[in-house]
């Protein structure tokens, strides 16, 4: 339900990190300067993040941009809201989501089914393989599922999704297979730091 709105924002966040790619395919002309200089690529400042409502927080790679999508479904009408970053020259986008279900269905559902669901979804929309899956709890107790699948184009999303006070949250970081095993540890950085913080 919540994924397919979000196909087009990481399929452009993705191009543009693409576009920076130079092709070693084409012939240079031959330069000789007087002093080659190295730039190293910009490392970005991770910062803790609060959602506008102070209901989660992560440490994100500088400020994300935040867009907000409706949907129509049989409960009715959801917002989608949608925070991504993208550090310059990088080929990753670190993407957080989260809807509210109508109260009634957010009290009477069964946590594991909405997880198992957006699962089911997420790999159906993106027509993605499975890689890995396992059951988690976030830090203070609510259930949750961690995936990580592979689409056709080599796009890899390692995923974790929790399901709190009627709220689905999914905690993205969405990478190429190359850049995959190197940015490994600071993507489960990032998805370690996420925190939901219990209605006051």
């Amino acid at each position: 339900m919540t994924i397919k709105f979000l196909l087009p924002l990481f399929a452009a966040t993705l191009v543009c990190s693409g576009s920076l790619l130079v092709d070693a395919s084409q012939p240079k002309p031959k330069v000789t300067p007087a002093k080659a200089t190295v730039t190293q690529p910009v490392q970005p400042q991770w910062k803790v993040y609060t959602g506008p409502d102070g209901r989660f927080s992560v440490l994100m790679p500088g400020i994300p941009k935040r867009d907000t999508q409706s949907q129509k479904t049989y409960m009715g009408k959801i917002n989608l809201e949608i925070f991504i970053a993208q550090p310059p020259k990088q080929e990753v986008a670190y993407v957080v989501t989260y809807n509210d279900f109508p109260y009634s269905y957010g009290e009477l559902a069964n946590p594991q089914a909405v997880l198992n669901n957006a699962r089911d979804l997420a790999l159906k929309t993106t027509k993605s393989n499975l890689i890995s899956q396992r059951d988690i709890r976030s830090t203070n107790g609510h259930p949750g599922k961690e995936i990580e699948y592979i689409n056709s184009g080599g796009k890899v999303t390692k995923s974790r999704m929790y399901f709190a006070e009627g709220r689905l949250y999914q905690v993205m970081a969405i990478t190429t297979r190359k850049q995959r095993h190197g940015l490994a540890k600071t993507i489960n950085g990032y998805l370690n730091s996420f925190n939901v913080v219990l209605k006051a």
